[in-house]
């Protein structure tokens, strides 16, 4: 998942997913829906994790679907 902009690290009992696109206000790109979705299952299946944290690095939590990706798939 290197070319996806997110990133799972894990502090004791809590999983926390941090969207590390910043530059661009973390966009949701078909590639990092599908990483999303990874990490969530990753996360669902961990017995040990009981709380998530879901972040965005920079000045935005996200800004919503990336436009330019539209018709890439």
């Amino acid at each position: 998942m290197s070319d996806t902009p997110l990133h799972l690290t894990r502090d004791a009992d809590v999983a926390v997913i941090s969207f590390t696109n910043p530059a661009r206000l973390n966009p949701l790109s078909h590639a990092f829906q599908q990483g999303l979705r990874q990490l969530l299952a990753q996360v669902r299946e961990d017995p040990s994790v009981r709380a998530l944290v879901l972040t965005g690095e920079g000045r935005a939590f996200c800004v919503g679907a990336d436009l330019s990706s539209i018709g890439q798939v």
